[in-house]
């Protein structure tokens, strides 16, 4: 898998760690990361712990389990204190064993730093001298983010769900959130709180960044969603309806005729959830240009998945073995992008074929269309920083994310009367 083969490549000769956690506060010193402005002339802005606590929403993970939302959900499920409910406190929480804790610390205190950067016992004293190694650090138990590989990993374990870890249509069904992510887009509202370097550890002076962290970022989604899709094929409920396009089923039909009614159902029967493929739907516009017949693989299989999730089969191990040969697909393409070449020509391209192609999107789905808002709107700044700056197409994209903010209302011709807006101002 992805995983297995960037850590046996690149980790490989480095040994294995034992680290335990010991919590926040451990980094809040004001000559550490505690300060309050950043500064520049440091490895580091020294002042990662302070944007955590005051701007990064992880830091109340935990306190939306004591909030009315969270006291819902867990009374419709029987769950008891959802702050004290390891089914919710796994994704809103460190919360780690006993054994696990090198001193104490509050699980209150959320998403906290080693959430993200792994048990710090080991690395957190040898990685503020002045020779620290990154690789080194990395063999002592810190989390490797500098790979964009890794970092959606984790960020996936949470916002897509992973074994032990998942936002189901138990859960939805009793109020909560359903979960979507595209790494780009959410690493600019977390707020960022580090600097991206190049492998030299030096300050990345690369404008694109931005359409690399997506293209990588869709790739490892893919991958997870299609693991997500077989783990709940081989062990959970079936079919697990989390797997879909919420809104194929939530929405309106009022008439005398719909939008969806007069649009019709892609080839299923009306009335079947069609499953939720919303990255691929983009990502396919960008992996037919890195290597169209990989692509061409993943889109056989990804199609068959969606076949099978929305024709509700009673065949688990098809869907399971179909997925899983999804997920490799995704994987062979996440490791190609990592070096990829990432230029303005084709950043400029994609985003055009991806606003060319609103009628398909829309009708695809809310989902779709949410993912296709934030792609476009990541692409167009990585073409601003680049310097193709563009005041109509930034107000035709700022329009997209009004038709996407409320799901229920989602109206499939309107969005793809706003993409076409788009396009045309690419112009």
């Amino acid at each position: 898998m992805l995983h297995s083969a960037y850590v046996g490549e690149m980790h490989a000769d480095l040994p294995q760690h034992d680290g335990k956690y010991v919590g926040p506060g451990s980094c809040s010193a004001v000559a550490c990361h505690g300060g309050i402005q950043p500064r520049s002339v440091t490895k580091v802005l020294q002042n990662e712990y302070s944007t955590w606590v005051t701007a990064d929403k992880h830091a109340h993970a935990y306190t939306a389990l004591t909030e009315p939302l969270g006291k819902q959900i867990a009374a419709t499920l029987k769950l008891g204190p959802a702050e004290k409910t390891q089914r919710c406190l796994v994704c809103h929480a460190l919360s780690v064993s006993a054994a696990e804790h090198a001193r104490d610390f509050e699980v209150s205190e959320g998403i906290s730093c080693e959430s993200c950067h792994g048990p710090a016992s080991e690395w957190l004293g040898p990685h503020i001298q002045a020779n620290a190694v990154h690789s080194r650090m990395v063999s002592l138990g810190l989390y490797d983010n500098k790979n964009l590989v890794l970092r959606t990993e984790k960020c996936l374990t949470c916002h897509l769900g992973a074994s032990g870890m998942t936002v189901d249509h138990e859960l939805i069904a009793a109020g909560h959130p359903d979960l979507r992510f595209e790494l780009d887009s959410f690493s600019a509202v977390e707020p960022p709180h580090w600097i991206e370097k190049d492998s030299a550890g030096k300050p990345l002076a690369d404008p694109l960044f931005g359409a690399r962290a997506w293209a990588i970022g869709q790739a490892v989604q893919i991958r997870e969603s299609m693991l997500r899709v077989a783990r709940a094929a081989k062990s959970g409920p079936w079919p697990e309806f989390s797997e879909m396009d919420c809104i194929t089923c939530h929405h309106s039909l009022t008439g005398p005729q719909s939008w969806r009614q007069k649009t019709g159902y892609l080839g299923r029967r009306a009335g079947d959830p069609s499953f939720n493929l919303s990255s691929y739907v983009l990502f396919r516009h960008f992996a037919d240009e890195v290597d169209p017949g990989l692509n061409a693989e993943l889109n056989k299989e990804a199609s068959r998945v969606a076949a099978l999730v929305t024709s509700m089969s009673p065949d688990r191990a098809a869907v399971e073995r179909a997925a899983n040969q999804a997920a490799e697909l995704a994987a062979k393409l996440g490791l190609e992008l990592q070096n990829y070449t990432y230029d303005r020509a084709r950043t400029d391209r994609l985003l055009r074929s991806i606003t060319a192609d609103g009628d398909a999107i829309s009708i695809d789905g809310e989902r779709t269309a949410e993912q296709a808002t934030m792609t476009v709107d990541s692409l167009y700044i990585a073409d601003a920083k680049a310097g193709a700056t563009n005041g109509e197409t930034r107000t035709a994209i700022d329009g997209l994310f009004k038709l996407v903010n409320n799901p229920s209302a989602y109206n499939g011709p309107q969005f793809a009367a706003q993409m076409k807006r788009v396009h045309d101002s690419l112009q």
